[in-house]
């Protein structure tokens, strides 16, 4: 390593080892995902022992817990409000505020005449995420783009950030939206449309050797809506008669599904084939051309669309029984608990989310209702994840089957808001244009190398105590030896302001008041970072080792450094990039 942990050598070894060595213990030398096998089912932990009221009333570090689970990462104003207003108040704020548009941003800049391309995405994500009074949106908005995934490391949806932005707006919008809306509004998404390669899908036409294009049929079910396997409302598999899963769908299925997406092109104009002639037609949703969609009769998963039924009908058919299928509310509550919460939540915890996604309704603590009582109400779906005794109960956090790994893109973030960065501008800062590389964070948010996303809902890593004990750990997919040590570098030029000379620079000013005592320093962190969970021993290393720094170097100050070791001791630690 370089840098901090030269410069900082007493104790940063001991601590960059020991989050190393949870992290990397149980990683995937491949990090490919399988497209095909089923994840193994995970050994579900216990819930709570005994009824928990979650209460409405919440702690500095209770505030500080939610907030990371809720936004991009909790700042010192957020937590204030939080503990003045109450959970089921702070909620309902965020779920009245307006929604804050990439898209607009991006045509801004096309008006301006700047040539808009990937680093335009990139700023804009940062922004929305760093800055946004929208948070709660942008957040949810955010683990939605890890289920229905359009990358821009597609170079045709790269070299048009305009058609991107307007799919980031389709993440945003769903966030608090109706789920079966935003089915529809992803389907008829020129973005999606590119990237699952059923843009002018034509019909089948036996003299020219066309058939319909498969792709979205297959990933519409296995990985937006009803998975590969049949489950019980709680996300169980369910079983047949020898014991064994079941399957929800087959080739036939796939094949007579694919038929239901031809006929879809651009919008905004009046012909099937070529490119688009205006700008608008890489934001508008794609227009039916019926006489290229397949006329013949549809048969999928129980369900038959008689023939000559014209395009749009066709698809409204569709989503519905997908929409409708008993797979869809405990398959999208998992894995949004995941994205959340929890990597491993019990059957328990994912059944009330799927009954409140089944109901478009749930009681809050202070006894108003989240969500309009419609089937698949997002309202619903977000409070009953964040209200869960399981994610709200403070004896969880001592559980070992509860928590998840930190994605590194929220890692980022919430450093980024906990120490108040306010500038944010990719051509200053031209490490933050693409994070992806192991160097870097190895992610970057709608840069998936795939459509199953950066990591499976269900991967297991082998070879670690976590698949002994039947456990997923989804983030463990992209962690390597690499990648770890290139996030403990990345973060080390950030944390000093190494990054820019003007950009992601973060201010200092609450803990540089506490340099002088390096215990009061590391408790102030532990409670923005890690909500008072700081383990005792790692607490006593990270305490020596700002202690240990007595004179300015490196043209810091004393303080200046003692707090970027603090920090970044912190977030390279196991207690905070394990986040329970």
């Amino acid at each position: 390593m370089t840098g901090l942990a030269n410069v900082f050598r007493y104790g940063g070894q001991a601590l960059c080892a020991a989050a190393a060595c949870v992290v990397v213990a149980a990683c995937d030398s491949s990090g490919e995902p399988d497209s095909v096998a089923p994840p193994a089912p995970p050994t579900s932990p216990a819930p709570p022992t005994g009824p928990v009221t979650v209460s409405d009333v919440v702690t500095t570090s209770e505030a500080s817990r939610f907030l990371s689970q809720a936004t991009f990462g909790p700042s010192s104003v957020d937590v204030g409000r939080l503990e003045t207003v109450g959970l089921s108040a702070w909620l309902q704020a965020e779920f009245s505020k307006p929604q804050e548009s990439f898209l607009q941003q991006i045509l801004l800049a096309e008006a301006s005449g700047v040539d808009v391309g990937s680093d335009e995405l990139s700023e804009a994500f940062w922004t929305r995420a760093i800055l946004s009074d929208d948070q709660l949106r942008q957040r949810v908005g955010y683990a939605l783009s890890q289920l229905f995934v359009v990358s821009y490391e597609d170079v045709q949806i790269e070299r048009r950030p305009v058609l991107m932005a307007n799919y980031m707006d389709i993440m945003s919008a769903g966030a608090f939206g109706n789920f079966r809306q935003t089915l529809e509004n992803v389907t008829y998404s020129p973005a999606m449309a590119i990237y699952l390669t059923y843009l002018q899908n034509q019909k089948a036409d036996e003299e020219r050797q066309v058939v319909p294009d498969e792709n979205y049929a297959r990933e519409v079910m296995q990985l937006f809506t009803i998975g590969l396997l049949e489950l019980q409302p709680n996300g169980e598999p369910r079983l047949d008669g020898a014991g064994q899963p079941i399957e929800t769908y087959d080739n036939t299925d796939v094949t007579e599904l694919a038929k239901v997406f031809t006929g879809l092109s651009w919008g905004g104009r009046d012909r099937f084939f070529g490119n688009p002639d205006t700008l608008e037609s890489e934001y508008l949703p794609l227009e039916m051309y019926d006489d290229q969609h397949s006329p013949e009769p549809k048969t999928f998963l129980g369900t038959t669309i008689p023939a000559n039924t014209d395009g749009a009908t066709s698809i409204d058919i569709a989503l519905d029984a997908l929409f409708d299928h008993p797979n869809t509310a405990p398959f999208v509550s998992r894995q949004l608990i995941q994205r959340l919460v929890t990597s491993n939540p019990s059957p328990a915890y994912v059944l009330r989310v799927a009954t409140a996604f089944e109901e478009g309704s749930f009681a809050m603590p202070n006894g108003q209702v989240a969500g309009g009582g419609q089937r698949g109400d997002m309202r619903a779906v977000i409070a009953a994840i964040l209200l869960d005794p399981e994610a709200r109960d403070p004896a969880m956090m001592s559980d070992p089957f509860f928590g998840k790994i930190r994605e590194p893109v929220l890692r980022l973030t919430h450093w980024a808001r906990a120490f108040g960065v306010s500038e944010i501008d990719v051509d200053a800062a031209r490490v933050f244009r693409d994070t992806t590389g192991p160097d870097r964070l190895g992610q970057q948010a709608y840069r998936s190398p795939s459509v199953f996303n950066f990591y499976r809902p269900g991967f297991v890593s082998p070879g670690s105590e976590s698949a002994d004990q039947g456990l997923v750990a989804p983030e463990l997919q992209i962690t390597t030896a690499s990648s770890v040590t290139g996030y403990a570098n990345f973060m080390e030029r950030v944390v000093t302001g190494n990054a820019s000379d003007t950009a992601f620079l973060p201010d200092y000013a609450d803990e540089l008041s506490l340099a002088n005592d390096p215990a009061a320093l590391v408790d102030h962190l532990d409670e923005i970072l890690t909500y008072g969970s700081l383990d005792a021993a790692t607490r006593e290393r990270v305490i020596q080792a700002v202690s240990s720094i007595t004179s300015d170097n490196g043209g810091f100050t004393r303080d200046e450094r003692r707090v970027q070791a603090a920090v970044w001791f912190m977030m390279t630690s196991s207690d905070y990039i394990i986040a329970r």
